[in-house]
């Protein structure tokens, strides 16, 4: 896809995550708009992915450690041909594929349960390293929150996938710099975000 399907793809995620939430009457509103772009981006442009072979043994893996993002997740995966598009109005209901929080066990293209905050990342990283010791060429992509690294799991998770050199995993920060209860910087000041990251050994790139 090129820069200008890909925007329209960002556009169409955003008024299906919209509706759908609209149609539940509640939801994680701001969390699921701030990652639309990324989204985006790795199922239009990077993911090696087959929608219609969810467990494709040479896929890319994704993981939305901010779990309860997920609505933009499940408009992405609908767009993309996993499920139908009509699907995303059971969102959160009794017996609906489409929980508030992403779960493999429920959802076609779903690889990683996840919705307690600071768990995904880890998953991603032991995703990782198996690949690596597998030698399979498959990556992993995560996407975390700001707000979620006030998690000291995360940073765990960052010091492991930094000694591993977990080449093959690309984290997303999504710093849209809002929590539930307020401003990021009011609630626990991350500070100088890429030195940390820098630190720990990664390449950082602020987009």
């Amino acid at each position: 896809m090129n820069v200008t399907e890909i925007t329209q793809l960002a556009r169409d995620i955003r008024v299906a995550t919209l509706k759908s939430l609209n149609h539940l009457g509640f939801g994680h509103y701001g969390g699921s708009m701030s990652v639309v772009e990324t989204l985006a981006v790795l199922y239009g442009a990077v993911m090696k992915i087959d929608p219609a072979d969810p467990d494709w043994p040479e896929r890319d893996y994704f993981v939305l450690s901010k779990g309860h993002a997920g609505p933009a997740l499940y408009s992405t995966l609908a767009i993309k041909g996993y499920f139908p598009l009509e699907e995303l109005n059971t969102l959160n209901q009794n017996g609906t594929r489409l929980p508030s929080h992403p779960d493999r066990l429920k959802t076609r293209g779903v690889d990683a349960t996840t919705g307690s905050l600071g768990q995904g990342i880890s998953i991603a990283g032991g995703m990782a390293l198996s690949h690596k010791l597998a030698r399979r060429p498959n990556r992993v992509f995560c996407i975390v929150g700001d707000g979620e690294l006030n998690e000291g799991q995360c940073w765990e998770a960052f010091q492991f996938i930094a000694h591993h050199r977990l080449n093959n995993l690309t984290v997303f920060i999504d710093w849209n710099k809002q929590q539930l209860d307020g401003e990021l910087e009011e609630i626990i000041n991350p500070f100088d975000l890429e030195g940390k990251f820098r630190a720990f050994g990664f390449d950082v790139v602020t987009v």
